[in-house]
């Protein structure tokens, strides 16, 4: 009994080790009441969970909007404008830029409604309401079921839910996931499908910094963009029409001019994308030591050609910007991911956990007959599952990721069902506006030279990044008919492949018959796509789905287990683009030996990086000239501009656009980065290294108002001095 009572003890303080800092967690709103309202007071908020999530009255989640399915936005005027981060809205400034009108180089300011820009493949959603359905997607299922047979239960009650949530008006609803599966809400959402484009900083403000300052700290990026929902005469949402109006919300959120002091707390109210904290050791071993490595130099050699060419061409620059800006992000994190687990000995403190784990379970019958083996389990699943992860990168990223590939895998599907001589004519002239739909936007933004270096570089990093057993059969394909030489092969394709050619392919669409499908089945770059597609299918996604599976049931069980052997733990669910609130204090950081970070920017930092000869540090002169004339208005501090500031807010992609506010609900700043040293929050949380990067909210003032001229647009927004 001694032993027992001994073993117990030290239990309890090695998890306490375990324990969530005040700083970490992505908070489900409606249960901020139970769980976080007093601790957020006694850190200095003056809210109450109520003026944050109430479905009653208004209250600030009717002002938080899932931007385009990946950022966050916010509601700042009653007239619907909505601000978000600029490269949130990256893609909608790039569709509408042309070389005589280039909105990325110069931005873009709306004058009135009139000039708004419809961005016709953007939407973004409110919150109506969330609600625990975990009882309700649980009915019929029992212990000794497969995975299989539970699936198609909660399949059917998810479907139920959601049907009964969304019958009786025009919301969304959707049953989403927590806990692995041992907890289930329901999310009703309002969608507003009319949203259009009203201002952005040139990228030279937008971007300041490129993906030079990508993840890091000191950062000095204007990056916003301004955007207006419309809906129609009821207030309601609606397709585009010249006759909608500007929405007129529930809740606008007020902008302070008050700034931010050391230790400040601040809260951040959006909707972080996807994080893994409660994954074991192996997990972390395998994202970090076998999927970045991969992933991070595959990036880089794209990266390296896209960059030779943007650096000559203005066309090129506009075409691929957005491209390059989404592989670059995921390069760069990834690098400081593997990085910062590293530094944190994260793989060893997992082992640690698992091995007091293991002594919990098995320190009584019940435990051990529930939890035993399950640490070893994750370590023989893990194993096998890398290998095949491997192999999943380098067909995603070096074979189905080449542009050539993507166009031609657009009429897979109209190949496909025209073999059948009883197709129907409707389902061949739907297939086809498809791909004219997709095919248009695609070859918009489409170099071929480019795009051929990519395709020689991708597939020799492929041929050479696995066994031969491991590849697809094209590559003995070459190694027979082109003696091994890819730059032969590649000549072939982008020779007689009519993805080559926009004006080839849109005309063969536009008098396409289903008798001619053999064009699409016998052209070089379609059988190079299938090839890759089918390998994909046949060797790598069944086997990976079956490993995922098994790991996803493990996990369930898992997180099951640490919530049984921490009951006083408050854990959080990880984040799955539903809406959270994180909150914690505005502070400085030490990131390496010796190196010392405050916790505030300012334009005094833009004016020191300014170089014409480096693209991410141009400095506009109209931005010189108000720095050397210090008219900075009522948004400057002490004959300063604040630009940026870090605090120890728990956040991750998704969370970009969302508002930073203070202790009162106000908006101070607008959340769109993380430190480096601090990426690895994704998996695991480190308070001392672990930063969210805002653009300070007296910047964005500034900039709308001084720099662009646009102060209508300030006019709308209700500003607390």
């Amino acid at each position: 009994m001694k032993f027992k009572a001994l073993l117990f003890a030290l239990l309890i303080s090695f998890f306490t080790t375990f324990q969530s800092s005040a700083d970490e967690g992505m908070w489900i709103p409606m249960l901020l009441e139970q769980l976080n309202e007093k601790e957020m007071r006694d850190m200095g908020m003056r809210l109450t969970a109520r003026d944050i999530y109430d479905i009653n009255n208004s209250s600030l989640k009717d002002a938080i909007l899932l931007f385009g399915g990946g950022c966050t936005a916010e509601i700042i005027s009653a007239e619907g404008l909505i601000l978000t981060n600029h490269h949130c809205g990256y893609r909608e400034i790039q569709s509408h830029s042309t070389i005589q009108n280039d909105y990325l180089r110069d931005g873009f300011w709306a004058q009135n409604h009139n000039e708004e820009l419809p961005s016709a493949n953007l939407s973004v959603s409110r919150l109506v309401r969330m609600e625990e359905v975990t009882a309700k997607m649980l009915a019929g299922i029992k212990p000794e079921m497969t995975e299989k047979v539970r699936d198609s239960v909660l399949k059917i009650n998810r479907k139920s839910i959601e049907a009964a949530a969304s019958k009786e008006n025009t919301y969304e609803a959707k049953v989403r996931d927590f806990y692995y599966g041992n907890e289930f809400y329901l999310f009703v959402t309002e969608v507003f499908k009319d949203v259009r484009l009203v201002g952005a900083p040139p990228s030279s403000i937008g971007k300041f910094g490129g993906d030079t300052d990508n993840w890091m700290w000191p950062r000095h990026t204007g990056d916003f963009s301004l955007f207006r929902i419309y809906v129609d005469k009821d207030n309601k949402p609606a397709a585009f029409s010249k006759e909608n109006i500007p929405y007129k919300p529930l809740y606008t959120i007020p902008i302070s001019l008050k700034g931010v002091k050391e230790n400040d707390f601040t809260f951040i109210f959006g909707f972080p994308g996807r994080t893994q904290e409660y994954l074991p050791s192996d997990a972390i071993e395998m994202i970090t030591e076998v999927q970045n490595p991969i992933r991070i130099e595959l990036r880089r050699q794209k990266l390296d050609i896209y960059e030779s060419f943007m650096s000559q061409d203005q066309k090129i620059r506009i075409q691929y910007s957005a491209k390059d800006a989404g592989l670059s992000n995921g390069w760069k994190k990834w690098i400081g991911e593997s990085k910062g687990i590293a530094k944190l000995d994260g793989i060893e403190k997992k082992q640690d956990y698992e091995q007091a784990f293991q002594k919990w379970v098995s320190s009584n019958t019940t435990t051990q007959n529930q939890y035993g083996g399950l640490i070893d389990d994750f370590d023989k699943t893990f194993k096998t599952l890398s290998g095949y992860q491997q192999q999943l990168i380098f067909v995603t990223e070096a074979g189905l990721g080449i542009e050539i590939v993507k166009a031609a895998r657009t009429l897979s599907k109209l190949e496909e069902i025209s073999r059948n001589k009883d197709v129907l004519e409707d389902d061949v002239k739907k297939e086809i506006a498809k791909a004219k739909s997709s095919l248009s936007q695609f070859y918009k933004d489409y170099y071929l030279p480019l795009d051929k270096k990519i395709f020689v570089k991708m597939l020799e990093s492929y041929r050479s990044g696995l066994d031969k057993s491991q590849l697809p059969e094209v590559f003995a394909m070459i190694e027979k008919d082109y003696k091994g030489n890819i730059q032969a092969y590649a000549d072939v394709v982008f020779g007689k492949s009519m993805f080559s050619d926009s004006t080839q392919v849109m005309a063969f669409l536009q008098s396409y018959k289903p008798s001619q499908h053999k064009k699409i089945s016998n052209d070089p770059a379609f059988i190079l796509a299938s090839e890759l597609s089918d390998h994909y299918l046949k060797n790598i996604n069944p086997r990976v789905n079956v490993l995922e599976a098994r790991v996803d049931s493990m996990m369930r069980l898992y997180m099951k287990a640490q919530m049984e052997m921490q009951p006083e733990k408050r854990f959080y669910p990880d984040a799955n683009s539903t809406l959270r609130v994180a909150y914690g204090k505005v502070k400085p950081y030490y990131p390496k030996d010796a190196v010392f970070y405050e916790f505030q920017t300012t334009l005094e930092g833009i004016i020191e990086k300014d170089d014409p000869a480096v693209y991410d540090y141009v400095v506009d002169e109209r931005l010189k000239k108000l720095y050397a004339s210090k008219d900075y208005g009522k948004y400057g501090q002490n004959g300063t501009m604040p630009v940026c500031f870090i605090g120890t807010n728990h956040t991750t992609g998704g969370n970009s656009g969302s508002p930073a506010l203070n202790a009162d609900g106000q908006l101070i700043g607008l959340n769109f980065d993380r430190c480096w040293e601090g990426t690895m929050s994704d998996l695991m949380y480190d308070p001392d290294q672990c930063r969210n990067i805002m653009l300070d909210v007296r910047y964005f003032l500034f900039i709308v108002d001084k720099f662009a001229g646009a102060h209508h647009l300030i006019d709308e927004m209700v500003l607390v001095e």
